[in-house]
């Protein structure tokens, strides 16, 4: 079993906090096989809100799935209470955003789509529902008059104990 932490780094502007609707958001991610490498060629949906029966429904989990290269079986969890939040204090810095309890699959790519919240630094005004699947968000809020925005957002996952 291996953990994994996304963590993202993003330039906010105007934006005091950036976090996801936890635990209905869905993490689009990528996994390569450890048990022959085979790397997927899709993007999978894990979602903490969703469980699914894990090897032989022993147990559940956030998402299953067989290497189909060498047909073993791996799961992905989403580690309880593990959500952060990316704030104005961590500009230009990667944190912390979700941890991963991986088996049979490690993490290799993430792509941010629906489902962001954005806080307005000035008036406290919160976006939701912010799609971020360009890796980029620009909107106008009405109680500061300025505009905000989200961009340059980067990922990566980090192994962690």
């Amino acid at each position: 079993m291996v953990k994994q932490q996304l963590q993202i780094k993003v330039t906010l502007e105007g934006i005091e906090e950036l976090y996801t609707n936890h635990p209905d958001y869905t993490f689009l991610v990528k996994f390569k096989c450890i048990n022959c490498g085979e790397i997927s060629d899709k993007w999978h949906d894990v979602c903490e809100s969703h469980t699914f029966p894990g090897r032989s429904g022993k147990y559940e989990v956030n998402f299953c799935a067989k290497c189909k290269l060498c047909s073993r079986e791996g799961t992905v969890d989403i580690i309880a209470g593990s959500n952060g939040k990316y704030t104005n204090d961590n500009q230009g810095n990667f944190a912390p955003i979700v941890t991963f309890e991986c088996r049979g699959f490690e993490l290799i790519d993430f792509t941010p789509g629906t489902g962001w919240i954005a806080k307005v630094e000035e008036s406290a005004t919160i976006f939701k529902n912010v799609d971020l699947s360009d890796k980029e968000w620009v909107e106008y809020d009405e109680k500061s008059h300025q505009s905000v925005s989200v961009f340059l957002l980067e990922s990566r996952f980090v192994p962690v104990k």
